[in-house]
């Protein structure tokens, strides 16, 4: 298959961040499951304009908030289809730890992404606190295992929020981009083939790269993900990463819309990839499922 740049045809090769997963150790990914006594979030208040009538301040929580207890997560924080999700931007050179409060480095966050430039943005998916009472987030990792997850303090980065949830059902052949709970748009797409099978599992955008032409493989632009193959740990000198692209002609003509034919990736209409890359922007949950 063709390359675009420095970007393949159906699985993004990333090899800045192919040298940065070699080297960082292992993280196991974690479960966001709250344990039933947790405390339940404040009163929902109207939303001020531009929010989601959901929304809860959790940056205010976190600064003026009463510190939980060491392991207790903070409610209504995971990324869901009806709210979105909070991101964590990187501001400065950051150590990722296992656990909050903890010792061992997992993974350093930098400020821009390695093979686009972008704003570092990490899907956040949980918060705690430590037992010196500091506020800690849990955020997706852009690396390998996936689901591979590390904490943060909260202290460093700074909070945002995005209203839209990506989910592509790989047995539908389907992607669905929600706002605040609402279907703004669908399509059908092309999933991995049977021996290079898409990963289900959640993940996020990761950075957004522009093609050099809509005619190349991968159409006008590409949304890296946080996934990776779990066939093909090399591909082309790069890390295997996910990502949701367009349909430049040769594409087209290799598999229709609803075909099992990428080494991965999700292909998607040129059309729906140029919405989306400016609405969805880099941290925004993505939610592949099985169904």
């Amino acid at each position: 298959m063709a390359f675009a740049g420095a970007v393949a045809s159906a699985i993004v090769l990333v090899p800045a961040a192919a040298a940065q997963a070699a080297s960082a150790p292992s993280v196991t990914a974690r479960q966001d499951a709250p344990p039933a006594a947790s405390p339940a979030p404040p009163a929902a208040t109207p939303a001020a304009p531009g929010k989601p009538a959901f929304a809860w301040d959790l940056g205010e929580r976190l600064r003026d908030g009463a510190p939980l207890g060491p392991g207790v997560p903070v409610p209504n924080v995971l990324p869901r289809r009806e709210r979105g999700g909070y991101t964590a931007k990187i501001v400065q050179r950051t150590a990722v730890r296992e656990a909050p409060g903890g010792k061992r480095r997992v993974w350093t966050a930098t400020p821009t992404t390695p093979h686009t430039g972008n704003a570092t943005r990490l899907s956040v998916r949980t918060a705690r606190y430590d037992t010196e009472g500091r506020a800690w987030l849990s955020v997706s990792l852009p690396r390998r295992p996936n689901g591979a997850v590390g904490w943060i303090p909260f202290d460093d980065v700074v909070l945002e929020h995005t209203t839209y949830f990506v989910t592509v059902r790989l047995k539908q052949r389907r992607i669905e981009i929600h706002r605040a709970g609402r279907l703004v748009r669908s399509s059908r797409v092309v999933i991995g083939a049977g021996a290079t099978p898409t990963p289900s599992g959640e993940f996020a955008v990761y950075e957004i790269a522009r093609q050099g032409s809509p005619k190349d493989f991968l159409g006008p632009w590409a949304l890296h993900l946080t996934a990776f193959s779990n066939v093909l740990t090399n591909y082309g000198g790069g890390p295997g990463r996910v990502a949701i692209h367009g349909r430049g002609p040769d594409s087209i003509r290799d598999a229709p819309l609803g075909a099992a034919a990428s080494h991965g990736c999700i292909r998607i209409p040129n059309d729906v990839v140029t919405w989306m890359h400016g609405r969805t922007p880099v941290g925004t949950p993505v939610r592949i499922s099985a169904d």
